[in-house]
């Protein structure tokens, strides 16, 4: 049974765009997205705006959550500022994209 419950796991991940299989098995990778999930919503909609403006405080702490490393933040606002329409009414998308950039 177990068995099963795995591999139903690993193949919705393989399928399933939103599915991340490895915060199903790993607590302390739970807690961080919760963290930048946090960080993000605790800031938005002013995450935006620092978003474009290439840095704030908001912005700051939830790539801190993330754990995105100093050396790529630049590139990483960059290309969050690409998508920023993408985040406009979507805190969860921009959570999202900051946990994958820091995981």
């Amino acid at each position: 049974m177990r068995r099963r419950a795995v591999l139903g796991l690993l193949l919705a991940g393989a399928c399933g765009p939103g599915v991340d299989v490895r915060s199903a098995f790993d607590p302390a990778e739970r807690q961080r997205r919760a963290a930048v999930e946090v960080a993000v919503k605790s800031a938005f909609p002013g995450i935006l705006d620092e978003i474009e403006a290439g840095g704030g405080p908001g912005l700051a702490a939830a790539l801190d959550a993330a754990g995105v490393a100093p050396e790529e933040r630049a590139a990483r606002v960059t290309q969050l500022r690409g998508d920023l329409g993408l985040y406009q009414g979507n805190p969860g998308a921009l959570a999202a994209a900051l946990a994958l950039y820091g995981g």
